[in-house]
Order: C-alpha cells, then sequence, then structure tokens
C-alpha cells in the first residue's frame, strides 16, 4: 500500500521505516527541511537502537522516502498517518493540537481520491471528531475516512514493539476503513498480534488510560521504597513477591527517581484536563503526577544526606541523564530536577551519559561534563547512577574506590548489591533496601 507519513520525529520515524519493512510504499513528510536533508543523509534526528540500519536499507530497496512536499506526498495516498507532536500546552496541561489540526487542513488540500487519514499522534478524547469535521469541511468531494491508531512505543525499544505489539488498537467504525487498516497491519496480524477494532473515541481514551496506569504502577512501587526504608524491608523483594501475581505483573515495578520523558508527564496531565472538562475527576492519576513531581526532588535530598552535613563544595558524579536508557531523550528527566537541586546547595557536579550529552549540556549549562563514568568520578565525594544504562552496570568498583575522594555510592536504579558495594569499602544508598 502507498502510505504517507506527516511529521518525521519519533513516533513517525520509527513507525514509517516499520511499515515500509512490512512492504509498503511509505513517505516521512516533515516541514523541518534541515532534517529531511540529514534523513536522506542516512543521519538519524533521534536515537534509537537499530533505527539508522532500518531506514538505510529500506531507503535502499526503494519503499522509504523523505520529502517536505506534504501535497505531493498525500496525492494518490492509500492513508495518510498524522504523527506531529501534541506538547502539552502552556498555562493549563492541554495537549496542544495546533500541529495536528494544521496537517489536518494541508492533508484535505491536498487529497485526490479514497484515502483513510490516521491519527497516530496521541490525542484527547473528541480530536478525531475535530479531524473528521476539517475533511468534511475542506474536502467534500473526497471519500476521507478518519481513524484513530495510537502508539504504544517504548523509546529504546520502539522498533521491536512496533513489530512485536501486545495489540494494535484501532479506532473506526467505517468498513472500508477497517479493510485498509486490516491490510496495512496484515504482516503483524499473521504473526498472531491481536488487532483490537474499537469506536474512534474509545481508541484515543485508550493510549492515555495505558499510559496513566503505567505511571500509576512506577509511582506505586517508589512510594512502596519509601515506605521499606522506613520498615526495614527491601522494595526489590517486595517487587518480585507482588510482581509475580499475574494479575498484577512484573513489569513497571522497578522503584527508582521518578518518571519522566517525552509521554506519561505530559499524557497523564492530558487525561486529568480531559476528566476535568468532562466533570469527572481523576483522584488517583492527580495523586501520581503530584507524587511523581515530588519525588524527584526529593532523590536529590537524598544525595545530600549521603554525603552529610558538611556536603557544600563537595563534588559528585551523576552517571545517565536522560530518563531511561537507550534513548537521549532529556524530556522530564529526573537527572534535571535532581541536577538543581544538588547545585542549589553548593555541589559540584561531574556528568556523564553514553548518549544523551547533547540534550543535556542545551538543558543544564553548568554541569561539567566528562568522557565517560571514571572520569566523572575522577576526584568525586559520591558516585550516582540515575539511569541504569548498560555501561553502569558492570563498573569497576575497586578502580572507582582508588580515583574517588571518599567511597560514596548512591544507587538510584538499584543496580548493584549491597554487599558487592560496601565490600570495596563503600558507603551505599540505594531506593528501598
Amino acid at each position: 500500500m502507498r502510505i504517507t507519513m506527516i511529521g518525521s520525529g519519533y513516533v513517525g520515524l520509527v513507525s514509517g521505516a516499520c511499515l515500509s519493512d512490512f512492504g509498503h510504499d511509505v513517505t516521512c513528510v516533515d516541514k523541518d527541511a534541515g532534517k529531511i536533508d540529514a534523513l536522506r543523509a542516512g543521519r538519524m534526528p533521534i536515537y534509537e537502537p537499530g533505527l539508522d540500519q532500518l531506514v538505510a536499507t529500506n531507503v535502499d530497496a526503494g519503499r522509504l522516502s523523505f520529502t517536505t512536499d506534504l501535497a505531493g506526498a498525500v496525492a494518490g495516498a492509500d492513508a495518510v498517518f498524522i504523527a506531529v507532536g501534541t506538547p502539552s500546552r502552556h498555562g493549563d496541561g492541554h495537549a496542544d493540537l495546533t500541529y495536528v489540526y494544521a496537517a489536518a487542513e494541508e492533508i484535505a488540500a491536498a487529497v485526490t481520491g479514497a484515502t483513510v487519514v490516521v491519527t497516530k499522534s496521541t490525542v484527547p478524547v473528541g480530536t478525531g471528531d475535530r479531524v473528521e469535521e476539517i475533511m468534511r469541511r475542506l474536502a467534500p468531494g473526497h471519500d476521507v475516512q478518519v481513524v484513530s491508531n495510537p502508539e504504544f512505543l517504548r523509546e529504546g525499544a520502539a522498533i521491536g514493539d512496533f513489530k512485536r505489539p501486545d495489540r494494535i488498537v484501532i479506532g473506526t467504525d467505517d468498513e472500508r476503513a477497517r479493510a485498509v487498516m486490516h491490510e496495512i497491519y496484515r504482516p503483524l496480524y499473521l504473526n498472531e498480534s491481536p488487532i483490537l477494532f474499537v469506536g474512534r473515541r474509545t481508541s484515543e481514551l485508550t493510549k492515555y488510560a495505558a499510559n496513566a496506569f503505567l505511571a500509576t504502577k512506577i509511582t506505586f512501587i517508589n512510594e512502596i521504597a519509601d515506605l521499606c526504608e522506613a520498615v526495614g524491608a527491601d522494595v526489590q523483594d517486595v517487587s518480585r513477591g507482588i510482581g509475580l501475581d499475574n494479575r498484577i505483573g512484573r513489569k513497571f515495578l522497578h522503584a527508582g527517581p521518578g518518571y519522566g520523558g517525552s509521554c506519561f508527564p505530559k499524557d497523564t496531565l492530558a487525561l486529568l484536563k480531559t476528566a476535568e472538562d468532562a466533570a469527572s475527576p481523576m483522584r488517583i492519576v492527580e495523586a501520581v503526577v503530584q507524587v511523581n513531581d515530588t519525588r524527584k526532588r526529593a532523590m536529590g535530598r537524598k544525595i545530600i544526606h549521603a554525603l552529610g552535613s558538611d556536603h557544600r563544595g563537595k563534588t559528585i558524579a551523576l552517571l545517565g541523564l536522560t530518563f531511561k536508557p537507550n534513548t537521549d531523550d532529556m524530556r522530564d528527566a529526573p537527572a534535571i530536577a535532581i541536577a538543581q537541586c544538588l547545585a542549589d546547595e553548593g555541589i559540584t557536579i561531574r556528568a556523564y551519559d553514553p548518549e544523551g550529552m547533547e540534550a543535556a549540556r542545551a538543558m543544564m549549562p553548568d554541569l561539567v561534563y566528562c568522557r565517560d563514568a571514571y572520569e566523572a568520578a575522577e576526584g568525586a565525594d559520591a558516585v550516582v547512577i540515575v539511569t541504569e544504562w548498560d555501561a553502569f552496570r558492570a563498573l569497576d568498583i575497586k578502580r572507582l574506590g582508588q580515583i574517588m575522594a571518599t567511597r560514596t555510592m548512591v544507587d538510584l536504579r538499584n543496580v548493584y548489591r549491597r554487599d558487592a558495594v560496601e565490600a570495596a569499602g563503600f558507603r551505599y544508598t540505594a531506593i528501598g533496601r
């Protein structure tokens, strides 16, 4: 099928590359000419493991191309996906749908025949209705159906998530649109990935509900971790004990410094605003957002406590800046609030991250950026693990002890065993154990 992807950011680029790998003819569109030029030259605008090779393979095969010409890409397409950004709107937390509606208007002006317009962007309930109204108003002579098809991609594992999904949610009541979407995802259906056809509004809400629930699991286990510290229990054992219950499951039960990234923070806020507008408050999600916001600075205070009462003027090695491993995404990363808390107390921060250094420099210019974990730790009074990159899972503890001023480790991801670290002469502080 001929598919056009409007927006060549994280969701659009990964989705377009994967769909082309299924054998579809995909054109990715973006207004940023510099981004399109870079993609044509094989340079990825984001870090995602395996994406560069996937793009190169399908460009070479003639199935994937990039352009700034939206009208030319939309004309004659069987399906046009809208995969533009929906950031939180300044002031009220609502999802900013400016780019979605602008894309819809341009699509409506460019369609030349029967087309299915698919909202891949994360959008509040009722957005598809507005997109459909735009299509009817600006493209009255064409058979255009509007479908919701939310993405469920984890940064750092997006290609695998797209090709081996838990489910594919498609919101439409139109039979022709249903047939088009079924054909697009037929390669996955043959692998028995479930395709769930629902109403369009149900599909839109499913995305927000999923992210809010996962954010709740993260926040729940973080609060349990605090309780574990207070009563002398081990949160890792608690996590195993409850995670083995099939009704609960093991995933998203790893205590840490709080959630961040491009999805959970903005999507929980957008869901709260949707619920507020519908006069159906969501008290649990409200608490999740509040607890997560306060937790990040609380982690900064935890580090300060580990340094002792004479913490001013000390130096720490901050390992891991992105909100999770295998991405360069710094949006709402816990490291930002932690670094600010430490800087407010006169602590010098030497930082290293395998992929997030460039983005971090733009957001936190006062940090001292280092070439690797050991350079960051040289002369430091404490090493702090904020993001559980593989590169930090097997640090040479003996070497760290030789180059640090004081042997202190604060492990905000519970990567290490206490006995192993303490055997090397370190003071060890973890989360909930």
